[in-house]
């Protein structure tokens, strides 16, 4: 692991899980049957569960890694394999922009969920968004193989994709503070948010 990667490991990650497990965990209705798509290693869904022992979280990823916390099965990363209205609760943690068509797979999430869909991703205002978007994506991810198109959208390109897709905002988080200070005046700064997204016709 390079320099980059141990430092993340130390003085981010942890924060960053444990933070998101909390918020995450305050949205989530009682007993909820919750699917997470791109779980990576399971550990923000472990944490949520121990906060919340009422729900079960179970996964599909890309890359299933020999350490994966929660039950997980393989999928393409397009479509997502199970029946409609399969779950409570769709979760996509940072997955979206690591996809190259977002609306395709946030309309799955949609078509599998029964309740709504938990998003947590990032906005983009421009070229120095972009760029420290793409490093922190490339630090926290490039070592287990995963896929960096670097698609970062802008908040009004969120907002269409739900208006195409028929979905209402019933929650909003921009100010989530994943990274200590000073760090966070780099690497939060409105980069990412939480959103809680339902079905208009439910």
């Amino acid at each position: 692991m390079s320099i980059a990667g141990r430092f993340h490991e130390k003085f981010v990650y942890g924060r960053r899980i444990n933070n998101l497990a909390s918020r995450i965990s305050a949205l989530l209705p009682q007993g909820a049957q919750i699917l997470d798509v791109g779980c990576g290693d399971g550990a923000i869904d472990y944490l949520i569960m121990q906060l919340r022992p009422d729900v079960s979280i179970s996964g599909i990823e890309v890359l299933i890694r020999g350490n994966v916390r929660i039950p997980v099965i393989s999928f393409d990363g397009l479509h997502i394999p199970y029946a409609e209205d399969n779950f409570d609760i769709v979760m996509l943690i940072d997955v979206l922009h690591h996809t190259a068509d977002i609306e395709r797979l946030l309309a799955e999430a949609k078509r599998v969920s029964r309740n709504a869909i938990i998003l947590k991703d990032h906005v983009s205002k421009g070229l120095l968004d972009d760029s420290t978007l793409r490093f922190m994506d490339w630090i926290g991810n490039a070592r287990h193989g995963i896929s960096l198109p670097y698609n970062y959208w802008t908040e009004e390109q969120w907002h269409r994709a739900f208006e195409n897709l028929k979905l209402s905002i019933h929650y909003w988080d921009a100010d989530i503070g994943l990274y200590s200070w000073p760090a966070t005046l780099l690497f939060d700064r409105s980069l990412h948010f939480i959103a809680t997204l339902k079905n208009i016709s439910v």
